[in-house]
């Protein structure tokens, strides 16, 4: 069923709408964040209190004894009595009534009081008193009003509650299925001291230049000669050719060459 007017309530159960503008752990935080934005002149008909993850809570206050029953049922009989002695000296007149009937509803609420709890045989020795209660509180708002009411929620004392947005957490990856776990530190290098020299950093490993035998000066191979085996250093010159000069085309460097 559609609402007439902003801020109707429904006659049927109907879930809230609007978007979420705030968030509170307490319904006290929740309602002075209202009040503050009714003060600002906000259009308050706009804005719904939900309470989600609710529960019941029975909160047990004390032992129940027949003492406990008789005084409790003499005291309501009691008020009920006054009630109706000050009916009947109203239209009376007589002041003789009230007292009288005082008396009578003591008399008749306890009795009945200690009747009820004898009936019980002992199943319910205790009084307690029930609420509902909701774990966190959220301001929902109309979409077309919502950001004005963020914004005057941000503007609203940290004493009076303040928003409260939901903390972000410190690795939403980790646990996940495919997620790595977070890298260890690194630890900070020693100071050196003193006495003590530093030790040094580790050297570079040398640059190996291309042998020209094998390869052009651009670094690509050099076609038509034949690399030694893995048994000779690329690095020593071949036996019949003189330092820093190439081996004929097809010739072998273990092999000396034959003469004409």
């Amino acid at each position: 069923m559609s609402m007439s007017r902003p801020g109707a309530v429904p006659r049927v159960p109907t879930p809230p709408r609007g978007e979420e503008v705030a968030s509170y752990a307490t319904y006290l935080e929740a309602q002075k964040a209202v009040d503050f934005l009714s003060d600002n002149k906000f259009a308050v008909e706009l804005v719904t209190i939900v309470g989600t993850d609710l529960k019941m809570v029975e909160r047990v206050t004390g032992r129940l004894t027949y003492g406990r029953v008789a005084i409790a049922g003499a005291a309501s009989g009691a008020w009920f009595g006054l009630f109706v002695g000050l009916l009947l000296f109203m239209f009376s007149g007589q002041g003789g009534f009230v007292l009288t009937a005082v008396g009578i509803g003591a008399g008749f609420g306890l009795l009945f009081s200690v009747l009820s709890y004898a009936l019980t045989q002992g199943k319910r020795d205790f009084t307690s008193q029930s609420q509902i209660v909701a774990s966190s509180y959220g301001i929902l708002c109309a979409p077309e009003r919502a950001g004005e009411a963020r914004q005057l929620l941000g503007r609203m004392p940290e004493g009076a509650g303040g928003v409260r947005g939901p903390a972000a957490p410190a690795n939403p990856g980790w646990g996940t299925p495919g997620t790595p776990p977070p890298a260890a530190p690194h630890a900070p290098a020693p100071e050196p001291s003193a006495g003590v020299p530093a030790p040094a950093p580790p050297a570079a490993p040398p640059t190996r230049t291309p042998d020209p035998r094998w390869t052009t000066p651009s670094g690509e191979p050099r076609y038509g000669a034949m690399r030694p085996t893995s048994d000779q250093p690329t690095d020593a010159p071949a036996p019949d050719a003189a330092p820093g000069q190439a081996p004929a085309p097809g010739a072998h460097p273990d092999q000396p060459e034959r003469p004409a």
